[in-house]
């Protein structure tokens, strides 16, 4: 299928049928049966016109009053009945079609790497799953609709036209020709405004999501109002391409209208004279004008459908191209056996590059099994990069790795990422109850296995202050709990998943030293028996360590325990002595690091070991 805004309504049309709607064809067949029937009723409607004039009115057959009276209430209870049953099988279809969708969008975007979800905001993709699904779900049921009720409708009107006077059919509907050139213009107008409007909304999603994430630091940096200029910017811009898009589709049913003013004016003035001489009855020219009249809505409706299908067409392209974007992580075709045991972790001449820049340069390191390894080094060294890599969240291009002997890319992505455990700095939770939190959707757990996952995590310490125990509700992110307390239910995740490998990602540097202490207790029990990986800012957190990894800018410039790097007087102990004086600690390693770039001329008249640190980061 052609991508992006090259695609035609027929592919957008097949594609929506083979993917989704052709799963529930008894359902759509059974409402189009009911909208068959709905629609003829208005042929039936103004058929009745006929004898309602000739036999009653101007016949004066009373007796034809019950008949005709009842004729009429007949079809109109029809009509009630068969819509009624019609929009209730549309609207199951259409939901349960929208929930398809959406859950394919999210499956896709989940599975999709990291470089993909760069290019894709949270707010882009927010809008594509929400908003462009709901245009969709909308403008397909007006188009069936329109298919099923609407053409039946204007076949019948139709056909009771021309069966009064061909000539008169073919007078009123003189200016339809007219109309294919405008309407066509006004397609391709309202196409583009809409995918443009698309686009505008995507960003304001994004603007939003960014503005409710950052609320703290707007709120500390007085962004009240400049956020709110950003975003009014964005507003009125969305309105005017909105706005455009309206007045183009409403155009196309607003020259229907025209049309049916002159079609009517021109009927008028050629079978008037018919009526006045007797060649056409009263009730004739009544079936014939309701007819017409009748048939003209269902054409209007029929023809804001074009419309509404051009805002409809430019959703589909975008979600279409996300569905259709290749998803670059996958599972071998067959993959190998996880390792069992404790497995070492080793990186041998890894490249990793975003684009034009190099994030790791040929990076060799191992970390032995059922020991701690750290890694040290400034913010952008490449240190979460390695986890990434390690866990496939991105695929390096030069390089290997593998895991207790199993090169990480022969296994499927599922028993590789069962190896791993990981705690963050970000502490993520959802917006369920802690229970759901630390169980993560598993069954199987025990209440003693929980309780003593929650003892070891010091879940339990703050446990019992909570009014509502385990099942208290978190809140978005994990806002209503500390950091501390959030760290605690993270580590309690990890104990249960019980993986052979742990990554520690900076677990404690958004901690108070009373909550620091706490959870590093926590960390301890977690990583005992564990081949461990740990990136910490704070030196005293890895004092102990079995090996210690120096990077900088994806480079090993250094390694070994925390004594001998000390003694070897590098990089290492440089960044030791600045962060510790008398015994207190002064900054953390990426401060000490950045003072270090940001002020290179104050080497001279630094201490000699500080100016060391600079000369051997800036040579």
């Amino acid at each position: 299928m052609t991508q992006g805004p090259e695609a035609t309504s027929k592919e957008l049309l097949l594609w929506l049928w083979k993917d989704y709607l052709h799963k529930h064809i008894g359902w759509l067949l059974l409402a189009l049966l009911f909208m068959t029937l709905e629609g003829s009723t208005l042929g039936a409607l103004s058929y009745m016109m006929r004898p309602m004039f000739d036999d009653v009115f101007v016949g004066g057959d009373t007796g034809a009053i019950a008949q005709v009276g009842m004729a009429v209430m007949g079809i109109f209870l029809l009509r009630a009945v068969s819509g009624v049953v019609q929009q209730a099988i549309m609207a199951r279809i259409s939901l349960r079609t929208a929930a398809a969708l959406r859950l394919d969008l999210l499956a896709r975007a989940m599975k999709q790497d990291g470089a993909f979800h760069h290019v894709h905001p949270p707010g882009f993709l927010i809008q594509r799953v929400q908003m462009d699904v709901n245009a969709i779900n909308d403008v397909w049921r007006a188009v069936i609709t329109g298919a099923g009720r609407d053409a039946i409708a204007l076949i019948a009107l139709m056909g009771v036209a021309i069966s009064i006077d061909w000539r008169w059919t073919l007078v009123t509907l003189i200016g339809l020709p007219i109309l294919f050139l405008p309407i066509a213009v006004v397609q391709k107008f309202v196409r583009r405004q809409a995918r443009s409007a698309r686009d505008l909304g995507a960003a304001l999603a994004t603007r939003l999501d960014e503005v409710f994430h950052g609320i703290v630091p707007i709120k500390l940096n007085g962004l009240e109002s400049h956020q709110q200029k950003q975003y009014a910017e964005k507003t009125e811009d969305f309105i005017q391409r909105e706005v455009r898009a309206t007045v183009g589709s409403a155009s196309i049913p607003g020259l229907m209208d025209v049309m049916a003013g002159l079609g009517f004016l021109a009927v008028l003035v050629y079978g008037g004279g018919e009526i006045v001489s007797g060649e056409k009855t009263v009730g004739q020219f009544m079936s014939f004008f309701t007819a017409m009249g009748l048939a003209f809505e269902p054409l209007r409706r029929l023809g804001n459908i074009s419309g509404l299908w051009q805002v409809a067409a430019a959703a589909m392209e975008r979600i279409k191209d996300l569905l259709d974007a290749p998803i670059r992580l996958t599972s071998p075709t067959n993959p190998v056996a996880a390792p069992t045991g404790l497995p070492d972790v080793r990186l041998e001449n890894v490249t990793l590059r975003y684009g034009d820049t190099k994030v790791l340069h040929g990076l060799s390191i191992t970390a032995e099994a059922g020991k701690t390894t750290a890694l040290v080094g400034a913010s952008g060294a490449g240190k979460s990069t390695i986890f990434n890599v390690l866990t496939r969240l991105v695929d390096p291009q030069e390089g290997t790795i593998s895991i207790g002997g199993v090169e990480a890319r022969a296994m499927s992505l599922e028993d590789l990422r069962g190896l791993f455990s990981v705690v963050s700095q970000e502490a993520l939770l959802f917006d369920e109850t802690l229970r759901e939190n630390v169980l993560l959707g598993r069954t199987d757990v025990a209440k003693d296995q929980l309780d003593e996952v929650l003892d070891a995590a010091h879940v339990s310490d703050f446990l019992t202050k909570l009014e509502a125990g385990l099942e208290t509700e978190v809140g978005p992110r994990g806002s209503a709990l500390s950091g501390g307390q959030r760290q605690r239910v993270v580590i309690a995740r990890a104990l249960l998943r019980d993986t052979p490998v742990l990554l520690l990602d900076e677990a404690t540097s958004a901690l108070d030293a009373q909550s620091e202490k706490v959870v590093q207790s926590a960390l301890d029990k977690l990583s005992g028996g564990r081949t461990t990986l740990v990136i910490a800012h704070r030196l005293s957190t890895i004092r102990n360590a079995d090996r210690i990894v120096v990077m900088d800018r994806g480079r090993v410039v250094d390694e070994g325990t925390h004594d001998e790097l000390l003694e070897r007087g590098g990089i290492y102990a440089d960044l030791y002595r600045l962060q510790f004086q008398d015994g207190k600690t002064l900054v953390d390693t990426a401060s000490a690091l950045a003072i270090a770039r940001n002020a290179p001329e104050a080497a001279a008249v630094q201490p000699n070991w500080l100016g060391r640190l600079t000369r051997r980061l800036f040579g």
